[in-house]
């Protein structure tokens, strides 16, 4: 008999009775001995909570007063979880039945893995990668992210390229296992990032504690995606671009900060200009606001730095991932110059 240490999967949603109807008999399916399923809603008003009440009564249910978005709707909901680890799964992630034995699996081979996520692929192309989560994330010098398997909007097809061990920068929150003691001890997800870029701070975070994350390649499910905001709201650039700016001054040194700041500038002066070109005026100011709240939030972070003497962890791509995009067209992950990479992640 296999060891079935506890799991807790928690599932955010507002107002998304449809996707809960579509995805969630998936998660209640899965096989696994030891399993806790929380739906933390987010103040809904469709009959959601009602419905997987009636539905599935094995499933607990956290009502939360209003909408308290990805961060603080996660956050909440982790004090009533009981599993030794903790899935984070958006509420279009659709999953087989045999999920979550993997991520467990590799959980339990070493205490220094921090958090595992399996691949991502498209709910309705199942032979691609999505775009949220691909085969694992990581990070370029001036903190533009991207993942195996897709670079901005080039989503390549998974035909087992990234299926190779190794550690990863950052786990998707689309699904994502974290270890509860690693949680313990760094903390929750940032509230002040409300959503988007939150996991790739809590990956950050853990790394700057000693923790490893990964990519399991043998579990696979399968997202819907752009279901909190869709791809072209001027919110999810105002988010991507203010939670960067704030990801980068909360976990570099202020040394390697002042560094790269005049060209992440320069680079996100180049995206304003491309937005305006194509006649996205709105995503244009959502970048001008980006940057006045995040200069405004400074202030959180002061006391979370990292000091003189703490290890320090740098992006692991050194180069700029939007200029070998955009100016080298190279279009996959594997054309990416490798010597750029930092160990562990040289690939």
């Amino acid at each position: 008999m296999q060891s079935a240490p506890a799991v807790s999967v928690i599932i955010v949603s507002w107002n998304a009775r449809h996707l809960l109807e579509r995805c969630l008999p998936s998660v209640v399916a899965t096989c696994y001995p030891n399993l806790e399923i929380i739906l933390a809603d987010n103040g809904s008003t469709d009959g959601s909570s009602e419905w997987v009440a009636a539905t599935f009564p094995q499933v607990h249910i956290v009502r939360h007063p209003e909408n308290w978005a990805f961060c603080r709707g996660n956050n909440e909901a982790i004090p009533h979880a009981r599993g030794q680890y903790i899935v984070l799964l958006n509420n279009d992630v659709e999953v087989p039945s045999d999920w979550l034995w993997p991520l467990v699996q590799r959980m339990e081979s070493d205490p220094a893995i921090g958090a595992v996520q399996p691949k991502l692929r498209q709910y309705y192309q199942r032979t691609h990668f999505e775009y949220a989560g691909a085969a694992g994330g990581f990070l370029d010098r001036f903190g533009y992210p991207f993942t195996r398997g897709r670079l901005f909007d080039t989503v390549e097809p998974d035909e087992g390229q990234y299926d190779d061990p190794g550690p990863i920068f950052w786990a998707t929150g689309a699904a994502i296992m974290l270890r509860r003691k690693a949680l313990d001890q760094v903390g929750l997800l940032d509230e002040h990032f409300v959503l988007h870029m939150e996991e790739i701070d809590l990956c950050w975070r853990l790394q700057r504690a000693g923790y490893r994350i990964e990519l399991v390649p043998e579990s696979v499910v399968y997202h819907l995606g752009g279901s909190s905001l869709p791809p072209h709201d001027p919110r999810k650039t105002y988010y991507n671009f203010r939670n960067s700016l704030l990801l980068l001054y909360k976990n570099l040194p202020p040394s390697e900060w002042r560094r790269i700041f005049p060209a992440r500038f320069l680079l996100d002066v180049l995206a304003l200009l491309r937005f305006a070109v194509l006649g996205r005026w709105k995503d244009a100011v959502a970048i001008v606001q980006a940057y006045r709240d995040a200069h405004r939030m400074r202030r959180f972070y002061h006391n979370q730095r990292p000091v003189n003497g703490e290890s320090v962890v740098l992006p692991p791509y050194r180069g700029s991932v939007a200029l070998e995009y955009f100016l080298f067209r190279r279009r996959r992950f594997q054309e990416l110059p490798a010597g750029r990479f930092l160990k562990p992640w040289r690939r």
